[in-house]
């Protein structure tokens, strides 16, 4: 009889357990459900207005090339990476290349680690171009769709997946932040991270272990995605284009429209450049991710697409549209959570 009433306090023990287990997975479950939403809830328009300001302000010049602003506004880059809770790669955050002989440019680069106590090998890059034309001949190319839209957003997807990660959240995969330099010079800044993975001259700062161009999952370019001018229907302006896609695995060329129905965002999504094979595949290879996308790794470019202003001097934050931006961020958040 005491074997018997043994096995039916164990039985209660194990119940007990299972049901604080499960009371606990579902507490940290709806923990994380709130802090996304926090996360989510802190990208404001006017925080996006302001940064995206910035980079196009006298003061950064038109981040071209050499110039004090183009310091400027990788500074500003390393500042973000700070408060996201991102790693330097070594005992800096910017990796130099050299452009033209003496020329040189910098890529910014920082690591959000999955977890500081279990070891992932596995990385997906997510990028943003910050240089852009400068001053030529007297005047200031501020460059805010090209491509301080695309930074702002790089930088906002981090501090929200940095945000997930302090609340204890386990990411699926190590997440490169970058900030290419020299797009404008025949993307050298893109072509110099590979050839750093490449030739193993990337290593994870928490580890040591060299990442290896094998170890990465997934590419992700954002480039001019703050834009309303150029949509992909005329009658919807809230649009959101994503070139790449046959790329990815099959199960997940269908998770940008997944995500934009499940979580009530409801752009309007184009897979291809205004329906057009041939210009999908032109502009597919026109932006950093081509040198992931010529070595096979699935990449893909986030992108509101070319509208009248590029390259113009009148490419300034006012003729953006701050609301529409703040729904592309969040979709391209969820979007990532799922791919991570």
């Amino acid at each position: 009889m005491k074997t018997k009433n043994s096995f039916f306090s164990f039985k209660a023990v194990l119940a007990a357990c299972i049901s604080l287990f499960i009371g606990f997975s579902a507490a940290a479950q709806d923990a994380w459900v709130t802090e996304r939403q926090k996360a989510k809830d802190s990208v404001l328009e006017d925080r996006l207005e302001i940064k995206v300001s910035f980079l196009a302000d006298t003061l950064c010049q038109g981040r071209g090339l050499r110039t004090r602003g183009h310091s400027e506004a990788a500074m500003w880059v390393q500042r973000q990476f700070e408060d996201a809770g991102m790693i330097p790669f070594g005992n800096s955050w910017f990796r130099h290349f050299h452009v033209e002989g003496r020329t040189y440019g910098r890529n910014v680069i920082g690591l959000l680690p999955s977890a500081r106590t279990i070891p992932c090998d596995r990385y997906i890059i997510v990028g943003a171009h910050y240089d852009h034309l400068g001053t030529l001949g007297g005047k200031m190319y501020p460059g805010a769709d090209a491509n301080a839209s695309g930074v702002v957003a790089m930088a906002t997807l981090a501090d929200m997946f940095g945000q997930m990660r302090k609340m204890g959240k386990i990411l699926g995969s190590n997440i490169i932040f970058v900030a290419f330099d020299a797009k404008e010079l025949d993307m050298k800044g893109s072509q110099s991270l590979w050839d750093m993975l490449e030739y193993g001259s990337l290593r994870n700062p928490l580890t040591g272990e060299e990442i290896t161009k094998e170890k990465i999952a997934l590419m992700v370019n954002i480039d001019q995605i703050g834009s309303t001018l150029a949509p992909v229907h005329e009658d919807r302006e809230d649009y959101l284009i994503m070139l790449g896609t046959q790329s990815l695995k099959r199960s997940d060329r269908n998770l940008l429209a997944s995500c934009n129905t499940e979580n009530g965002i409801n752009l309007d999504i184009a897979l291809d450049y205004y329906g057009s094979e041939n210009f999908t595949n032109i502009f597919y290879r026109l932006s950093d991710q081509k040198v992931f996308v010529d070595n096979r790794i699935p990449a893909v470019l986030f992108t509101s697409g070319i509208t009248m202003n590029n390259n113009k001097d009148r490419d300034t934050v006012e003729t953006l549209n701050m609301e529409v931006f703040r729904k592309r961020i969040w979709l391209m958040y969820h979007w990532l959570e799922k791919m991570l």
